[in-house]
């Protein structure tokens, strides 16, 4: 066979949550005024409150999938797992590849796996208005599509360079009712204060986040919304190593290597985590494989970050992460300013490489 597919009944009802199995876990966030751990709570004036109790869950090994989320998971769900024997023609080689193909989502990508839950535990919550950034327009699309299922206002932030480069992504998001603005912009705090230093800054991802997170905070029954690095995202996409792993089975075989290219961490953590799961918990047979995470040179967090608490955003208004990062000032070359840019690695992956 080529491509796998899994049954709808066959679709994960749980999310995998690593931090239960991991055996050193990681450090609670910071708060950036008072620099002291944060819990749950504390988070609820930004996140909704489940993804935030998600985030610092460290107990839970499955989390349950709401089934009005499971549903809409359908509509794409299960992605194929394909048998690339096209490339291992090319390649000459004799070793077995297989992809797993996110991009038959509506939005074309991963990103819908935790739009869908973030946007459904707004609903749950009350919460009318959501805001988040987004970097190459991926997310940006995926929170737009969500929050219109749900009837929620959505507002996002683009990066301006990819603003002006992506005009089709945009468009995206405003076909499905989203305001978009480019940051650094004039409309907050965060971006005159950027601009006043800066007034041809053509923005990051760590901009947009500043300007988000300050619309969250100072709009009514708003909550903000992200794509990527914190730990409640990873855990949603974790469905896609799940049914991985049945398709994997499915054509009798067990992998030696899961590579993933690494952003914030949800693409790899999402495919990779529920496999590195039998690694941390001593499964015969499937100790062995290798997991790797592969990142753009121009942003080599991973490989020549630093590992500390640091912030997700520009400005300074996020929790302080305890991640591999190069620092929440940097900016990208201007030629590209996705995710794959971000400037700090997701809080799991950081613990996981740091060990």
């Amino acid at each position: 066979m080529k491509r796998y597919f899994l049954p709808e009944s066959e679709i994960p009802t749980e999310w995998y949550n690593i931090q239960a199995d991991m055996k050193t876990k990681p450090q609670p966030p910071l708060n950036p005024v008072t620099r002291q751990p944060m819990k749950a709570e504390d988070l609820y004036p930004i996140f909704a409150k489940e993804c935030s109790n998600q985030e610092l869950n460290m107990t839970d090994r499955w989390i349950p999938i709401p089934e009005e989320v499971r549903e809409m998971y359908k509509y794409y769900r299960s992605t194929p797992l394909v048998r690339a024997y096209g490339l291992e023609k090319a390649l000459g080689t004799s070793a077995h590849i297989y992809f797993k193909n996110e991009s038959v989502s509506p939005m074309g990508s991963h990103k819908l796996n935790s739009a869908i839950p973030q946007a459904y535990y707004c609903k749950q919550e009350g919460v009318t208005n959501v805001t988040t950034e987004t970097g190459a327009g991926q997310w940006g699309a995926s929170l737009s599509y969500a929050a219109s299922l749900f009837g929620l206002d959505a507002a996002v932030y683009q990066v301006k360079i990819s603003y002006e480069q992506k005009p089709y992504r945009r468009s995206i998001m405003q076909t499905y009712g989203a305001q978009v603005t480019p940051s650094p912009s004039m409309s907050t705090r965060a971006g005159k204060d950027i601009l006043t230093v800066n007034p041809n800054c053509q923005g990051s991802l760590g901009t947009a986040i500043s300007e988000a997170v300050e619309l969250a905070r100072t709009t009514p029954n708003c909550k903000y919304t992200l794509g990527s690095v914190l730990s409640h995202v990873t855990l949603h996409q974790t469905v896609i190593g799940l049914e991985a792993e049945k398709q994997m089975e499915m054509a009798g075989e067990y992998p030696d290597m899961v590579i993933a290219c690494f952003g914030g961490g949800s693409n790899f953590g999402g495919i990779s985590f529920p496999f590195m799961r039998h690694k941390i918990t001593g499964v015969p047979g499937k100790t062995h494989t290798r997991f790797i995470a592969a990142e753009p040179a121009s942003c080599p967090k991973l490989t020549k970050g630093k590992f500390c608490y640091d912030f997700g955003d520009e400005a300074g208004y996020t929790p302080l992460l305890p991640m591999f990062s190069l620092g929440h000032k940097f900016q990208p070359a201007n030629i590209h300013a996705g995710g794959l840019r971000y400037h700090g690695a997701g809080v799991v992956a950081s613990q996981l490489l740091k060990e």
